[in-house]
Order: structure tokens, then sequence, then C-alpha cells
């Protein structure tokens, strides 16, 4: 069992994808959810209502993460629909691709705003709205790139470095009340700029020769819950790809 007497959980980007595997699977074992989304409202809601039931609240939060006045609300309306908030878990993503030559401040700022400055500051409205009295969780949905650079994605694998570091240190300032972990996808879902086949290659390039599934990774965040004396640490859920990067074999297919 987790170690919350209270399970509410505020999650960003929990509409689709992996989000929606992680939701599916804290609601499964007694969690109350607040979805925040925004490109995916009406998915959000028909979520929301699928898994709601006489035990069990899940509502949909629509707020802008690159909007700092929109963003800094979720806690407290999430708060407001569930009662206190006991986990965060930072998914929301901008996975846009960028390279040397092609970065523009426009991308740079987007990737910066959704996948570090939101989780930065969700964190700590996490932080001043919890009782002193409870305990807490913070869960960083990051990316095994984090330890094994690639040349491509500039823009996203520096934000997603800068939140593998926020962990760390957030780990540090939030102990012993808050403990604030990370897990690291590898190839989990086919990207828009991949074929199934390219994906399907991607996968095969790593020393387990497959990737990940939502359903892993949703079981690891529960992991990590049940875990009480782990904090500070990211879980590299990729096959082994962190290990080191292998072509897919098709130069002309961004490498995922």
């Amino acid at each position: 069992m987790e170690s919350n007497s209270l399970k509410n959980c505020l999650i960003t980007g929990g509409a689709k994808r992996i989000g929606k595997a992680i939701v599916e699977n804290l609601v499964s074992n007694g969690w109350n959810v607040a979805i925040h989304c925004h490109n995916s409202i009406e998915d959000a809601k028909i979520l929301a209502k699928n898994l709601s039931s006489k035990q069990i609240k899940v509502v949909s939060l629509d707020a802008r993460l690159d909007v700092y006045t929109e963003m800094l609300t979720l806690v407290k309306r999430a708060t407001e629909a569930l009662g206190p908030i006991t986990c965060l878990i930072n998914n929301a993503s901008v996975f846009d691709m960028d390279q040397v030559g092609q970065i523009t401040e426009t991308s740079w700022a987007k990737h910066m705003a959704v996948n570090l400055s939101a989780p930065l500051f969700l964190s700590q409205e996490f932080f001043k709205c919890l009782n002193e009295q409870q305990s807490g969780n913070i869960v960083n949905i990051i990316d095994q790139r984090v330890w094994s650079p690639t040349p491509w994605f500039i823009s996203y694998a520096t934000s997603k470095a800068g939140l593998w570091s926020l962990t760390q240190s957030l780990a540090l300032a939030l102990a012993p009340r808050i403990r604030v972990n990370a897990i690291g996808p590898g190839p989990t879902l086919q990207s828009k700029r991949q074929t199934k086949e390219d994906f399907q290659a991607q996968s095969r390039a790593t020393p387990l020769q497959k990737g990940a599934t939502p359903n892993e990774i949703a079981s690891a965040v529960r992991f990590i819950l049940s875990s009480k004396s782990m904090t500070g640490q990211m879980i590299a859920l990729d096959g082994g790809q962190h290990l080191g990067w292998e072509y897919s074999g098709n130069k002309d297919c961004p490498q995922e």
C-alpha cells in the first residue's frame, strides 16, 4: 500500500498515451485523480467520466503550462476538486524536433516552459499546499536520454536534463516529508514523426530489443509511491537504451 493516507493525485498531461495509463492504474488502486489537459480536453473529460465512481473521483482541469498564471492555479484547483493533493506527477511534455542550426527562441522557450518551469513551480505549489503532518510524492516523467545524450532534439533534451537535475535538488530540499523521483522512458509509443517500421527498428536497437509499455511505466509510478526509502532516483524503462545509443539503420528518420 502507498504511504499516503490521502490518495489524491494531480497529473499533468494525463488524457492520452503514457499519462492515460498512469491515471487508469492509479484509479484502479484507489486514487482520486485530477487530470490536467490542454490540447486533449475532450479526451480528458471522457476519461474522467469513464473512471469516476461512487468511491473514486476523477476530474479534468484545463490549463496552459506555458502560461504562468494558468499553470500556477492547478494545485489549488485540484485541491478544491479532490481534497488535499498528496501526489504530483509531472508528465506533460513538449517533444519537438530541433538540432543545431534549427533552434529558435520560440522552440527553446516552449520546451523550457512546459518541461522544466512548470514542474518546478507546480512542485513548489504542491509543497506550499501540503499539510505539515502529511507526506507526499512528486514523480517526474523525464527521458532516458538524460543519461545518454544524442545530437537531436536539443531543446527537448536540455529541458529534460534540467528536470533530472531539479528532481535531485528537490529530493534534498523537500525531504523528509516529500519524496521526489523520476522515470526515464525509452521507446514506448510511436511518435508522430515515425512510421511503425521506424519505431520497431528503434526498439529492436536497444540491448533488450524492446522498449517499455505505458502500463510498465504506470506500474513503476506505483512502485515509487510504495517505496518509502526511495528519493532522488530515476528508473530508466528503456530496454537498456541508456547504456549506449544505436542507430535504427534509417539515416533519414529522426532518432527518437
